[in-house]
């Protein structure tokens, strides 16, 4: 199709407009512009298309002939369009808004307040995939992704979503009487680290610790290591609000806390969101300001 022979989308609205209401008046308020724009836009394809379209019978408006033969094909193209879109929209009303991100986030941030979602939104269903596996996001697909890390992820829509602490924690009971402030009695701690993640080796790079021998790891799915630390199975490096409850009541301490190692973000795929994404991705930031 050359697009070039089409007059503009604009001025054929405006015709629509025109043919359907039989006034310059009500046509522009249908279109949020001024009766005197619309009837520039018509006297414009008037002239494109060589014919006259509308003429004045006193005061009220009449379609020519040739004008109520375009009247009549724009009603049928239009409704076309129209019916195709609500298709497309239909479609993207039943599809889920799909979520990703890691275990250790989903467990310990958004899976307690995501009942406060479904009170708000009843209608929009969720689908959470909690994985340590960096998902490709793209239209159709995965809509929102919540990453940890520095905020670099070119290409990729990144908005800050939680910057907290990050601190490394273990149960009281796990130290017995060593220093828990010496970086000789972290290193020989067992330390849990989130599948996927490299947490306990950019610790120590941050803190200049070299060890003589390889840290005790266990690697782990991070919706499991919290309770293990509880337990006094090892210390973990986490976010401060994850356990924040933990630290006031004494079940957990504090041994390394710093406040630039990196946060969570949420990542999309550049393009428009859909609206129930919209939604999703607004309440997440309300969330995320309580914890602020």
């Amino acid at each position: 199709m050359n697009w070039s022979d089409l007059p503009s989308l604009t001025s054929l609205r405006a015709f629509a407009a025109v043919a359907e209401t039989k006034s310059y008046s009500r046509a522009g308020a249908g279109l949020n512009v001024s009766h005197a724009a619309i009837s520039q836009q018509v006297r414009a394809l008037e002239a494109r298309l060589g014919v006259a379209l509308v003429v004045r019978e006193g005061r009220t408006i009449k379609l020519t002939d040739a004008g109520a033969r375009l009247a009549f094909n724009l009603e049928k193209g239009l409704a076309a369009i129209r019916e195709g879109i609500e298709a497309l929209t239909d479609a993207d009303m039943a599809r889920p808004v799909q979520v990703t991100t890691s275990p250790a986030f989903a467990a310990s941030w958004l899976m307690p307040r995501i009942a406060d979602f479904r009170q708000r939104h009843p209608g929009i269903t969720l689908m959470l995939s909690a994985t340590a596996e960096v998902l490709a996001l793209s239209p159709g697909g995965v809509d929102i992704a919540i990453r940890y890390g520095t905020g670099s992820w070119p290409g990729l829509a990144v908005r800050p979503l939680l910057l907290p602490d990050m601190i490394v924690v273990g149960s009281p009971a796990l130290f017995g009487n060593r220093d828990p402030n010496d970086p000789e009695t972290l290193l020989g701690l067992h330390w849990l680290q989130e599948l996927g993640t490299n947490e306990v080796a950019g610790w120590m790079e941050r803190h200049g610790i070299t060890a003589r021998r390889p840290a005790m790891v266990t690697h782990m799915p991070g919706n499991l290591i919290l309770e293990a630390v509880r337990r006094g199975d090892g210390v973990t490096f986490t976010a401060r609000c994850f356990v924040e409850e933990d630290i006031k009541s004494g079940r957990l301490v504090v041994l390394s806390s710093e406040r630039d190692a990196g946060g969570y973000y949420v990542v999309t795929h550049g393009g428009p969101l859909r609206p129930r994404a919209q939604t999703f991705l607004k309440w997440l930031r309300q969330q995320a300001a309580k914890v602020s």
